[in-house]
């Protein structure tokens, strides 16, 4: 597991966030004074996770880490606190368990911090439980963690549950909050407050769940995770990523069944993608959503790493890092990032990074390294063209056509 930024170890983090959300008996200034120290450990975080991505030398194990992480997704558009918290939720609870097995990333997020506040599940109190009887219940059973682990993180939409289903989880998962936001402890951390779960035994899918405390979540989060709808459903948004954005069903089904037949072995659903026909035939193409257009850049310039000015302009390509407008996350198929919009803003900031990618003095036919072209395409025409300056040549290059594809 990498470790944090410096000056977003888990002391400081906790220490800024207990201070923002301390005594509201301060000034204006002090207030906004923490504010920007939030702000600067998501930036310092947002900072390394893309230096991690334009970097690595495993860019296939990128790739898993930020679908996975855009799957099991939490947002710093959502919630203050969720903004200081969504670094540290990639890289514990998402990175070490990309080629691991997908109940033990689901459970990983199940217990963040990051997850717990984004969802509200931290503050969800059985109307049955010890704290609601003695008059901490006022804010009651929320549903959103429970509603979103169904619809979103296992079974789909169509997976066959029901709001009975919806209800009876969310009891099920009543006590798992969040442990040093106000007092004690050198970090934030998961906790499992006995007072705030909803006593009793409880029926989800079918299955009865005996009284057990936390165990009762997590028996119930590993039976979602090995319940054959979850199956089709993760193979089917695997396929739709790696593959193209009208899934084969075909390769759907093949993902589909070393899933079930590995009980979720995340290393050999990759190794399945890998060998699928269709990820490797010349009409299979994904068109690249920002985040990967920039990291593509910026690995053909092989950059050392990214810089600030790098979280603004992911905003400007309205693909922020960890900031999806809704818990589906973002999308990531052509209709939805190739509008004129979206290229305009490529076309713009394309000219941005070739002025500085001048500065590294690039090769630009060192770009044809990074896309796949026919010897006949007339890009490999203006990237030997010495009679157009070097920026232009690039900014063309990688606002172009081929540039736009993986």
């Amino acid at each position: 597991m990498t470790s944090a930024p410096p000056g977003a170890s888990p002391s400081a983090l906790a220490e800024t966030i207990r201070a923002f959300r301390g005594p509201a008996r301060k000034t204006p200034e002090q207030r906004q004074q923490l504010r920007r120290k939030l702000a600067e450990i998501a930036a310092q975080e947002g900072v390394a996770a893309l230096t991690m991505r334009v970097t690595t030398d495993r860019p296939f194990v990128e790739r898993l880490v930020a679908f996975w992480s855009n799957h099991l997704c939490v947002s710093t558009a959502a919630k203050v606190l969720v903004a200081p918290l969504a670094g540290s939720y990639e890289r514990e609870a998402i990175r070490p368990h990309v080629l691991g097995r997908f109940e033990d990333l689901v459970m990983a997020s199940a217990r963040h911090p990051a997850m717990l506040v984004y969802l509200d599940n931290f503050q969800s109190i059985g109307p049955g439980s010890r704290g609601a009887r003695r008059g901490r219940g006022r804010r009651g059973l929320n549903e959103n963690y429970a509603r979103e682990l169904l619809e979103l993180h296992t079974l789909g939409v169509n997976g066959g549950y029901t709001q009975q289903d919806v209800q009876e989880l969310a009891k099920v998962l009543t006590g798992w909050t969040v442990s040093g936001l106000q007092n004690g402890g050198a970090e934030i951390s998961f906790r499992f407050e006995e007072a705030l779960h909803e006593p009793g035994s409880r029926t989800v899918l079918g299955v009865k769940y005996a009284d057990g405390a936390v165990e009762q979540g997590e028996r119930a989060i590993r039976d979602l995770c090995r319940h054959p709808s979850t199956a089709n459903f993760i193979a089917t948004k695997l396929v739709a990523h790696f593959v193209g954005d009208e899934p084969p069903a075909r390769s759907v089904e093949a993902i589909a069944r070393v899933f079930r037949r590995t009980g979720g072995d995340l290393r050999a659903v990759a190794n399945a993608l890998v060998e699928l026909d269709e990820a490797w035939t010349d009409g299979t193409r994904k068109f690249r959503p920002p985040q990967d257009w920039l990291v593509a850049v910026l690995r053909a310039a092989d950059a050392p790493g990214v810089n600030r000015m790098t979280l603004p302009a992911l905003r400007q390509l309205r693909h922020p890092l960890w900031a999806p407008q809704a818990p589906k996350g973002f999308g990531d198929t052509m209709q939805e990032w190739a509008d004129p919009d979206s290229l305009l803003n490529r076309a713009e900031l394309a000219r941005t990074f070739a002025q500085r990618l001048r500065d590294a003095r690039l090769d630009p036919a060192a770009l044809l390294d990074v896309v796949e072209v026919s010897p006949q395409d007339p890009v490999r025409t203006l990237l030997a063209d010495s009679t157009i300056a070097v920026p232009d040549r690039i900014a063309l290059a990688i606002a172009g056509p081929a540039f736009q594809w993986r």
